[in-house]
């Protein structure tokens, strides 16, 4: 079979990658997809706001699944617009993608379902804004409400730092805002847990924990991702069925009362406070590096996944699963996540030791000339699947140090908190 992959990023690759394993595909095409979905699949450059385009290519190409990657084009409503055209797409319609493309949506299915989550205010102007402050304790947070690519959450310590991200926000860093929250600070441990549905049927997806600072010891500014580790230590039986009873079930009934059936992944950014799972966010895909940590253990055909999905018959599915820890570290361009160079060659590629258990997923990069250049903020994934966190990591600094590319930089301590 034919499956298309929206989406130009690590997470894309990773799953072109995976299915690539499937005894069923035999073509996949990447729209735009980067220089490494290049080797394993058609690359097609195409404008993914451009609906209709995508739709044309998807048939004129007898393409048998479409599976979307990224958020936009899911906020945006690219499953409905394919759907109408008999098109099979895995990933949730644009009413469920709310769940991501706008945080005050969630911040009110978590009010009506009792779902737990930090305490919150909605701002429509800077002035309201700004007079609340007064009357808070900090640390606080404060978010954009639409998406921001992982980037629109400020965590403040102080007033003045607060009335700057109200400002950025209003002034449209991330795009128009009409709104933006300011929350309580939760102290406790973030986790991503990932579950699967197909509408009706839910299963876990295994769980990782991301590092999203950009400095080592978790300082500095909020990125998309510096790297992860899977499984998370802090997930247990007992956590997980909170986790699943007070948080993605009543969230998923909340979506069928308005009509809307979940089909997809289903990211949960949680923090852990005294072993209580409380709710920060929804993805509405697989997270960015999480994907890349998790997929290299999977077991189970992802294909046969996606389809089951679309198919509602994720009941008759089981999945299974490396009991391997995995490590993913990410290599970023010099000046990231502010201003960074674009188009600088990547040599040593050819170096690196890729097998089984190690793997290395583009991101931002582009091919040229049969030459290798970065031209995003986050470049490169390097994944590797052990026995330990620390052996793990160990073959990814091998990696790296035979890379030896001057242009880029990562964080040594990925999976600090699991590795002695």
């Amino acid at each position: 079979m034919k499956v298309g992959i929206i989406g130009s990023g690590g997470r894309e690759h990773a799953i072109c990658e995976i299915l690539k394993k499937s005894a069923k595909i035999n073509k996949i095409f990447c729209l735009p997809g980067n220089a490494g979905t290049k080797n394993i699949a058609e690359n097609i450059n195409i404008d993914l706001d451009n609906f209709e385009n995508i739709k044309n290519f998807v048939l004129d190409n007898k393409i048998d699944l479409v599976v979307i990657g990224p958020e936009k084009p899911l906020v945006e409503g690219l499953v409905d617009y394919l759907e109408k055209f008999n098109i099979k797409v895995f990933g949730p319609n644009k009413i469920a993608s709310q769940l991501e493309g706008s945080k005050i949506f969630t911040k009110k299915i978590c009010e009506k379902f009792n779902i737990p989550t930090a305490k919150f205010g909605i701002f429509q102007d800077r002035v309201e804004a700004g007079e609340y402050l007064k009357k808070i304790n900090f640390p606080t947070v404060i978010k954009a409400d639409n998406l921001a690519s992982g980037k629109g959450v400020y965590i403040c310590n102080n007033e003045k730092e607060a009335n700057i991200a109200i400002e950025e926000i209003f002034d449209g860093k991330f795009g128009k805002a009409e709104n933006l929250l300011i929350e309580e600070f939760l102290e406790g441990e973030e986790m991503s847990y990932f579950i699967i549905s197909d509408g009706t049927n839910i299963k876990n997806f295994e769980t990782a924990q991301d590092h999203k600072r950009v400095l080592e010891g978790d300082k500095g500014k909020n990125t998309g991702g510096m790297g992860a580790y899977s499984p998370s230590r802090l997930i247990t039986n007992e956590l997980e069925e909170k986790i699943i009873n007070k948080i993605i079930k009543p969230t998923l009934k909340g979506l069928n009362e308005i009509g809307a059936q979940y089909k997809g992944f289903l990211y949960a950014g949680l923090m852990i406070v005294k072993n209580e799972p409380f709710l920060i966010e929804y993805n509405v895909r697989m997270g960015d590096p999480e994907c890349q940590t998790i997929l290299p253990k999977l077991k189970t055909d992802l294909i046969e996944i996606f389809l089951a999905c679309c198919d509602k018959k994720l009941n008759e599915l089981n999945l299974e699963w490396s009991n391997k820890k995995s490590l993913c570290v990410v290599l970023c361009s010099k000046g990231y996540p502010d201003i960074f160079k674009k188009n600088v060659e990547i040599k040593n590629l050819k170096h690196l030791k890729l097998d089984a258990n190690n793997y290395l997923f583009h991101a931002g990069t582009k091919i040229e000339n049969e030459k290798i250049f970065a031209i995003g903020g986050r470049v490169l994934n390097f994944v590797s699947l052990s026995d330990n966190f620390n052996n793990s990591r160990e073959d990814i600094l091998k990696n790296l140090v035979e890379l030896n590319w001057d242009g880029g930089f990562f964080r040594k301590d990925i999976g600090y908190k699991v590795i002695k």
